[in-house]
Order: C-alpha cells, then sequence, then structure tokens
C-alpha cells in the first residue's frame, strides 16, 4: 500500500473532494456534551443574539424613525450598524478574530479604503449629475 491510502494518514482528504473535511469526518469534537462543544455553543448563540440585536435595530429604525431623523443622520447610523454586523461576521465566521493583529491590519485597512472609494466614487458622479442638470437649465 502506498502512503497515500494508509488509514493513519488524512493526507487523502485534502487531495480533490475536500467535502470530508466538512461533513463530521475531521470533527473534533465527538462528544455533544463535552465542555469545548458546549463552549462552541455558546459561542454560536452569543453571536446570532448580537447579530439578531443589531438587526431589530437596524428594522425598527427604519420602521419608525426614518420619517423623523435627517436623511443623513440615517444614512450614517444604517451604515455604522452594517459596517459593524460585516465586521462581526467576518470577525467570527471568516475566523479572522483569531488572527494575529498585523494580518487584520493587513485585511481591513484595505477593505476600509475600498469603501471609501465606492463613496467617493458615488458622490462624484452624483456632483457631475447634478451639474449637468444644472448647466441644462440655462
Amino acid at each position: 500500500m502506498s502512503a497515500h491510502n494508509h488509514s493513519n494518514d488524512i493526507q487523502h482528504l485534502y487531495e480533490g473532494d475536500q467535502s470530508k473535511l466538512y461533513s463530521g469526518v475531521m470533527s473534533h469534537h465527538t462528544d455533544i456534551n463535552s465542555s469545548e462543544s458546549k463552549k462552541q455553543i455558546g459561542r454560536i448563540w452569543k453571536v446570532f443574539w448580537i447579530l439578531l440585536a443589531v438587526t431589530v435595530v437596524e428594522v425598527v429604525l427604519g420602521m419608525f424613525f426614518s420619517h423623523a431623523m435627517p436623511k443623513g443622520l440615517l444614512a450614517f447610523f444604517f451604515l455604522a450598524l452594517t459596517l459593524f454586523k460585516a465586521g462581526y461576521i467576518v470577525s467570527v465566521f471568516m475566523h479572522l478574530g483569531d488572527e494575529v493583529k498585523s494580518f487584520m491590519i493587513t485585511v481591513l485597512i484595505p477593505l476600509t479604503l475600498f469603501v471609501w472609494f465606492i463613496i467617493a466614487f458615488l458622490m462624484d458622479g452624483g456632483f457631475w449629475l447634478h451639474m449637468n442638470n444644472w448647466s441644462g437649465l440655462k
């Protein structure tokens, strides 16, 4: 037998179809009542409740306070809550929160600049649209 097919060698799981890696074959917690499993389940519930609370705040803000607040302030709140949720999701589900700080900065600074880039182009496009409409009125 080659080393590829040895029962103790897990290299074959990384070759070809990797669905076995995520289907429970490589599960580290075989006992659901273990302290590690309970800790992980508690973490999942914590993430659920935090994301639910932020989503409820967004919905309530949009349904009940959108007509009473200035549009700029409302947009700021929605943008801040959306960026918080996106950052939290990336931190937890993409495991960026478990990485070293320098790697997090390497990922988050270009992302921030990309968001700024989109906002700048939208504002510039709005300016030129306004200028074209204004100059056509003469």
